[in-house]
């Protein structure tokens, strides 16, 4: 089934030379998405992932929004302090597009369920706080074949990887160990919702088959100096997820 004249309407400032072809919405449409988690960078990529026309995003987010989180997770409010989030988040997101459908969990997917997910998406977004985390997602991604986009923050700083399974080095080859967590790091929301919006954009491209994604590479942005550097990323032969010691 092809686009609805009221879908053409919607997105018809994304249509068009430099954008989207009608086919490359029409992929976005039948494409499923994982997004974990959803909250400083996670958020603004599900919204705009939504508002693209994504057909649909499946987010995951436990726990109970605080008011700490305000200053930068943009599908929350003051209103839910206090409150389990996610339900609130995917209803933000519906309310944003009618077209579209959200799957919201209530928790951080195991290496069981990610693995399970990722087989039903054809992009995973890893927007969590842990390295554990972005790990799991990532060991998920490649054993499924599945592309990562990996997102990261600190302070007015902010990371992007995009993994090719194999193809391209996977995080596990960038980080052979965990490195060390700061639960409570300084973070300002601009970088956040710059970094989300920038991980949406790849898996636009990535999903319509626009443009040229960032594979194997990673991009970094110093926003306290204004300064931003692509690095291209080296695959490890020996890397016990994506290596052939893991095939």
């Amino acid at each position: 089934m092809g686009l609805s004249p009221a879908e053409r309407e919607r997105y018809q400032r994304q249509l068009g030379p430099g954008v989207l072809s009608e086919a490359g919405q029409l992929q976005l449409k039948q494409a499923t998405v994982l997004i974990t988690r959803v909250g400083g960078m996670g958020g603004p990529a599900a919204m705009a992932l939504a508002m693209a026309g994504l057909g649909r995003i499946i987010i995951a987010h436990g726990g109970e929004f605080l008011s700490a989180d305000l200053n930068r997770q943009m599908l929350g409010s003051e209103e839910i302090v206090g409150q389990r989030r996610v339900d609130h988040f995917a209803g933000r997101l519906r309310g944003v597009n009618h077209f579209i459908e959200v799957e919201a969990i209530d928790h951080e997917p195991d290496d069981e369920e990610a693995l399970s997910l990722a087989r039903r998406c054809q992009v995973i977004l890893s927007c969590p706080p842990t390295f554990g985390e972005r790990l799991r997602l990532n060991r998920a991604a490649v054993r499924s074949g599945v592309p990562l986009i990996d997102a990261a923050q600190w302070g007015m700083t902010g990371t992007l990887t995009v993994v090719r399974p194999g193809e391209t080095a996977c995080l596990a080859c960038i980080y052979p160990e965990l490195p060390p967590f700061e639960e409570l790091f300084p973070v300002v929301g601009a970088i956040s919702s710059a970094i989300g919006s920038l991980a949406a954009l790849e898996a636009i491209k990535i999903v319509s088959h626009t443009g040229e994604p960032l594979w194997g590479k990673m991009l970094l942005y110093d926003g306290y100096h204004g300064r931003m550097q692509r690095v291209d990323l080296l695959r490890r032969p020996a890397c016990p997820v994506c290596g052939a010691a893991a095939a």
